[in-house]
């Protein structure tokens, strides 16, 4: 029931043709074993890579932005990478956003009353 490795004095014998057909087997399944584990390594490290290299950097430095004449700041608000102005602009109620890593204009949303 228990293996019992072979006596010390006994002599190596060579494998059957059985036994190098299933040595060749575990060889072969060790070594796709271990190729998918290297694939699924270096997938893993080329996902941080790109992730890593992916993001730009926040823009630094200064940027004037030009507003109506007569334009006053409501309020300003960050969400996550979009900066969110509201102006009153001569009456009518007018929100700008900008991308808060290029500090370049997003878009513009103008309200005005019906006539």
């Amino acid at each position: 029931m228990f293996h019992q490795p072979p006596p010390q004095d006994a002599p190596d014998q060579p494998l059957t043709a059985d036994q190098e057909r299933v040595l060749a087997k575990f060889r072969r399944f060790s070594s796709v074993s271990m190729l998918v584990m290297v694939v699924g390594v270096a997938a893993v490290f080329g996902v941080i890579a790109y992730r890593a290299l992916r993001d730009k950097p926040v823009a630094t430095g200064e940027i004037t932005a030009l507003l109506p004449k007569g334009a006053q700041i409501v309020s300003a608000t960050v969400s996550g990478d979009i900066v969110v102005l509201v102006l009153s602009v001569g009456g009518s109620t007018e929100i700008r956003t900008y991308n808060a890593r290029t500090l370049t204009p997003a878009g513009k949303l103008r309200f005005a009353a019906e006539p």
